[in-house]
């Protein structure tokens, strides 16, 4: 497949076999037994690999079908505002809350507005932009929407689990803990660990789509899913 060509289509259940070997995509499987074929990039190390998705990159029916799929993982905790964490959660909140009905979603940001407060922000790093320090804020406007709402935080993956915890930290700046937390994919379980650190109770509130392993590369040149976690 070419670049462009991943993410485009909603491939029917069992369309790809989870054989455990793979060359260079991934089948992601959706809630509904639906499939995506994912990239796959090798890590720096040429010996590791991670499958990725850039959900802003996707067809609208891939946007589409992973919206209601994280929708119908939160809709038990009964989110009454869906907040997104910047940049590429922004897609997939958006397409949550109004799969609820909502009428609108509350999206954090990384640029800071004249009129927001510094107080209302938190530092924020990101897996795929290291050593660009930024943070994370909310427009101290949106507050009235949150305080006493049901709060579902979104993202589109969890990988090492910073962006996530920078959004609980912000969140709690604010007075507000999340009822829920969700992802479109869960990226290896390296994120356990920092979530626990902003507070044992977190890993067992999140919720996602699908997830994937990390891989490593076998003497065939194929990737297979690896212990490391």
């Amino acid at each position: 497949m070419r670049p462009h060509e991943f993410w485009q289509e909603v491939y029917p259940p069992a369309s790809f076999g989870l054989q455990g070997r793979y060359k260079d995509r991934f089948p992601a499987r959706l809630h509904d037994g639906c499939q995506i074929l994912l990239p796959i990039r090798p890590l720096p190390d040429g010996k590791h690999a991670l499958a990725s998705i850039i959900i802003n990159q996707a067809s609208f029916a891939v946007q589409d079908a992973i919206a209601e799929g994280l929708a119908v993982e939160l809709a038990s905790f009964d989110p009454e505002i869906v907040v997104g964490i910047p940049t590429l959660g922004l897609t997939l909140a958006s397409g949550v809350a109004r799969r609820f009905g909502h009428a609108r979603f509350v999206p954090l940001g990384t640029s800071r507005k004249f009129w927001y407060e510094e107080d209302l922000s938190v530092p924020l790093s990101s897996i795929t932009s290291p050593g660009h320090r930024k943070r994370l804020y909310v427009d101290p406007r949106m507050l009235p929407l949150l305080r006493g709402a049901r709060v579902a935080l979104v993202d589109d993956v969890i990988s090492s689990g910073v962006s996530m915890a920078a959004g609980i930290d912000l969140m709690t700046v604010c007075g507000i803990e999340p009822v829920v937390l969700g992802v479109a994919m869960l990226q290896t379980e390296r994120w356990k660990s920092r979530l626990r650190e902003a507070g044992e109770h977190w890993p067992g509130r999140l919720r996602a789509v699908f997830e994937t392993p990390i891989l490593a590369l076998q003497q065939d040149g194929a990737w297979a899913a690896s212990s490391a976690r």
